[in-house]
């Protein structure tokens, strides 16, 4: 089933709404720019050893997948369910399903992702600091996962090593402040080019560890608040909820973008063949 132009155009629109509405500060992006010197004064250790753990990992699943490499059988099989008319045995059958279709699975898998990471967030916080430590590789784990099945029910495959680039940007954009949002935003636009190529991609990664530094610093201050016992648990609740939608929505608006362009790109090829 194809959709038309100007179906197509209308949520495009929505999507660069969406990017316009990111220029605003909050919370979080003030306090980010307070000086992280100040940050590392506060943040014990073994915190601060577990971010560099963090970091690693990130740094791995780049390259691998490792741990957090998403199975996405089950997926397949929930998105085969919702659209009985169409036939889904690989990822790549699934940017045959409309977009509303995909919005409709996304807005569901966030708010499932959000309910798990409110729980995560609240018994870790209970403890404080002491429990903070397993919170910190959850949650990334959490909104790893999270971002791939974004990423397949878009119709995109995690499995490539190009993708898994692209899922570390929506990571780093949840957490970056207006000019890092810019900045990812121009880079992402090379992703819809026709002819982009995924070395391209790659080689504007320049390095994953100062594409996740941005993300250590936010996360820092998110889980600094984490660390007082018992008043943990509330303030560990709403930050993992609060992060995995930033996340969610980050990850659904960038890959409904590029699905949209490229869907765009198949009705101008069937009215204009020859061009």
């Amino acid at each position: 089933m194809m959709e038309n132009k100007e179906s197509l155009g209308k949520e495009l629109q929505i999507v660069k709404q969406w990017e316009k509405d990111q220029k605003g500060l909050w919370f979080w992006e003030r306090l980010s720019r307070l000086p992280f010197k100040l940050l590392d004064k506060l943040t014990p250790a073994f915190i601060q050893n577990k971010m560099g753990v963090l970091l690693d990992e990130i740094g791995s699943y780049i390259q691998n997948g490792g741990q957090y490499l998403t199975q996405e059988k089950t997926l397949l099989k929930n998105i085969q369910k919702s659209n009985p008319s169409l036939p889904i045995e690989t990822i790549d059958d699934i940017k045959n399903v409309p977009i509303q279709q995909m919005i409709t699975m996304s807005e569901g898998l966030k708010n499932d992702r959000a309910k798990i990471a409110t729980v995560q967030g609240a018994s870790t916080g209970f403890g404080g600091i002491f429990t903070l430590a397993i919170d910190i590789p959850v949650i990334l784990g959490l909104s790893l996962k999270t971002l791939q099945e974004i990423a397949i029910i878009h119709g995109y495959d995690p499995n490539e090593k190009e993708e898994r680039i692209f899922i570390i940007k929506c990571l780093q954009f949840a957490s970056a402040d207006i000019v890092g949002k810019e900045a990812i935003l121009n880079e992402l636009s090379t992703k819809h080019t026709r002819n982009n190529k995924s070395q391209e991609m790659i080689s504007q990664l320049q390095g994953w560890r100062e594409v996740v530094y941005t993300y250590r610093d936010q996360f820092g201050w998110k889980k600094l608040f984490q660390m007082v016992p018992v008043a943990g648990m509330l303030f560990g609740a709403f930050t993992n909820r609060s992060m995995i939608q930033d996340i969610s929505d980050a990850g659904m608006m960038l890959y409904r973008k590029r699905r949209i362009l490229e869907k765009l790109e198949q009705v101008e090829l069937l009215e204009h063949p020859d061009n």
